[in-house]
């Protein structure tokens, strides 16, 4: 079997390789020359734990090929993914030129059967806008070729997403035709042999179940994060109330996290979107909203309790703060809508100096910010001079830190933990002031 996944992203480039990964003969296309000359070298533009070895595997076996276009492997198969980027518009909704673009590139050039199948995570009624296209570019050229349309959201976890690819805990594929399913059934077979995870629905249901799936989850975040900021007002743990309702086996214990807020790719786009989604059908997502809501105001907690600390923001002029961690979550330098840039921007502007340390996304924070924070080699250089400390994303080497190193490296006693991690009883026997999320 032959396919062409179009957008050589996190989604694209996981699921092209994944499925040559399976002996799928997969065509990654992406407009980016500069991006598709670099994969042709064995250079992956994204840091995803096991999928440049996987890369270059496949690429070596012939079946992982990288092209600039989409045109000249269309003839070749019988699958189009399209996983191209659909970033948020100024009101929220998700932009889908790029969408658009591929089916009319499809609907140019298509000489024969093949199903169109959306990966991206698009809108309710984003298949019905694809057939329409590639029906106009079709019939523009005066031809009649039969295709189909099908929408297969992805529920990858960036850090995670090979493994999420290969052992699903289900695949939704939304289709219209038995022809079209029986193709996409086929191609999904091998990640099937264990057990059959494979659920089969109409279009529209397939392109809600991804928002609605990003929107619970980012929910329960907000709704934690809302219980952390009671839990500190009345003396009660979140840690506790976590374990306690978690134990409940209709709530469970996934997402039940407090933090300083959930940034990435997904969560906000995705909540974004179907708010506004919402809105162009004439109702209100209120539950929505307050989860946008609460976790803005989430990103700023940290913030605050270094000022309350301090007792007003002009005492931060001069101070040094190190930030542990930038990506939105470990095991990727994703830094989309990341606490870290909310934090490293108000304490620039508070006039603070901003030491800042990631295991692997230093370069894309610098490819943002450029030399406006001081990069630091390590966790401990990060932290030398530093009055205060702030650790903002929870990468497993910084979850045991070095307690007397910290204290020779450091010049203040402050240590605020944006996720939790720290052994806080121990910092507060070495002489740190230790404070965390939601106790």
């Amino acid at each position: 079997m032959r396919i062409a996944v179009v957008g050589t992203g996190y989604v694209g480039l996981v699921t092209g390789t994944c499925f040559s990964e399976m002996g799928v003969h997969v065509t990654c296309v992406d407009v980016d020359e500069r991006k598709i000359d670099a994969l042709k070298q064995g250079t992956i533009p994204i840091y995803e734990p096991g999928l440049e070895t996987l890369v270059h595997k496949n690429m070596k076996s012939g079946r992982l090929h990288f092209s600039t276009r989409l045109e000249d492997v269309l003839d070749d198969v019988d699958v189009v993914f399209s996983a191209v980027g659909t970033p948020p518009d100024e009101d929220g909704s998700a932009d889908l030129k790029y969408v658009l673009e591929v089916a009319r590139t499809i609907g140019q050039h298509l000489n024969h059967y093949v199903v169109v199948v959306t990966k991206s995570t698009v809108p309710v009624g984003t298949a019905l806008k694809v057939k329409k296209v590639i029906d106009e570019e079709l019939k523009r050229r005066e031809v009649n070729i039969e295709f189909d349309v099908a929408s297969n959201p992805e529920f990858l976890k960036e850090g995670n997403a090979v493994k999420d690819f290969m052992s699903p805990d289900r695949v939704v594929v939304g289709v219209e035709s038995e022809r079209a399913r029986k193709i996409m059934a086929r191609l999904y077979k091998p990640f099937m042999i264990v057990s059959d995870r494979l659920i089969f629905t109409d279009i529209p249901s397939a392109e809600m179940i991804k928002y609605a799936a990003n929107s619970m989850l980012a929910t329960r975040i907000s709704f934690m994060n809302d219980i952390a900021n009671l839990c500190e007002l009345v003396g009660a743990d979140v840690n506790m109330v976590r374990k306690g309702i978690g134990s409940d086996t209709r709530i469970g214990k996934k997402f039940l996290y407090a933090g300083c807020g959930y940034g990435g790719s997904c969560f906000p786009k995705d909540v974004k979107a179907l708010i506004k989604t919402a809105a162009d059908n004439g109702y209100s997502m209120r539950v929505l909203q307050a989860v946008e809501e609460v976790n803005a105001d989430q990103k700023l907690v940290l913030f605050r309790k270094l000022v309350k600390y301090y007792g007003d923001e002009q005492a931060l002029h001069g101070k040094v703060i190190a930030l542990w961690g930038l990506s939105f979550k470990p095991e990727t330098d994703d830094m989309r809508e990341a606490p870290s840039l909310v934090l490293i921007d108000l304490l620039l502007k508070a006039g603070a100096t901003v030491k800042v340390y990631d295991p692997v996304a230093m370069d894309e924070c610098h490819r943002r910010i450029g030399d406006s924070v001081t990069y630091a080699t390590n966790m401990y250089d990060a932290a030398q001079g530093a009055d205060a400390l702030m650790l903002v994303t929870e990468w497993k080497e910084l979850r045991m830190p070095n307690v007397e190193t910290l204290r020779q490296e450091m010049r203040g006693r402050l240590i605020l933990d944006g996720r939790n991690i720290l052994d806080g009883e121990e910092l507060q026997q070495a002489g740190f002031e230790y404070h965390c999320i939601g106790k």
